[in-house]
């Protein structure tokens, strides 16, 4: 079994609310990123694949391809746009990192788990300093 990752950012915008709770109670659990006026990150996406290598090409997966599937199902979805607003994957759920890998690994996992490749895992970085990973479990 063999492991490949491949690395793509996004900068993207998000609120940390509930719409049931007052300002005060909002703030108080989410803090700077309840502020009304919303707030953003630059985020590092690292998205892992598993398998055997295929002996005709020495791959595990076409690099390319694993790209591809990256920037047209997630980031062109997610870069530059407003997390809660314009990211249809996203409709309906809190847009704090943890749902968003999660939610992003049930976007991809469709597309990688084919042939001799699985999705392994997503890393999403909000910041240097805070990531989170799912591995689907």
């Amino acid at each position: 079994m063999i492991y490949i990752t491949r690395r793509e950012r996004f900068s993207a915008a998000h609120k940390l609310y509930r719409e049931d709770w007052s300002l005060e109670q909002n703030e108080a659990v989410f803090g700077n990123c309840s502020n009304p006026n919303w707030h953003g990150h630059n985020y590092e996406l690292f998205v892992t694949v598993k398998g055997e290598i295929n002996p005709e090409t020495g791959f595990l997966i076409d690099l390319k391809k694993m790209k591809s599937i990256i920037l047209q199902h997630v980031i062109s979805k997610l870069d530059h746009k407003n997390v809660n607003l314009d990211v249809d994957f996203m409709q309906g759920k809190k847009a704090s990192t943890e749902v968003i890998a999660v939610a992003i690994f049930q976007v991809l996992k469709p597309f990688f788990d084919q042939e001799n490749v699985q999705l392994h895992a997503v890393k999403l970085y909000e910041t240097e300093n805070n990531f989170v990973e799912y591995f689907g479990e």
